[in-house]
C-alpha cells in the first residue's frame, strides 16, 4: 500500500509515516459488522494526519 503525500500542507515537512488504529471502521446501521482496517498518513514532524484510506470499502456496504 502506499499513498503519496509530497508536503505536509500543516509545516511543509517531507517526512510521513503509515499507521493504523485498533478499532476497524463499520457502517453505524451495522454494529456487528468486522468492518474495514484505516491506515493514517501521518507527518513525523508536526503530527498532522495528511491521509486516511480504508483498505477495504467494500466492506463498508
Amino acid at each position: 500500500m502506499s499513498t503519496t503525500v509530497e508536503k505536509c500542507t500543516d509545516c511543509g515537512s517531507t517526512s510521513f509515516v503509515q499507521a493504523s488504529d485498533f478499532i476497524n471502521l463499520r457502517p453505524l446501521d451495522k454494529k456487528l459488522s468486522i468492518g474495514s482496517e484505516r491506515v493514517y498518513t501521518v507527518c513525523l514532524d508536526c503530527g498532522e494526519v495528511v491521509s486516511i484510506k480504508v483498505i477495504n470499502p467494500e466492506k463498508l456496504i
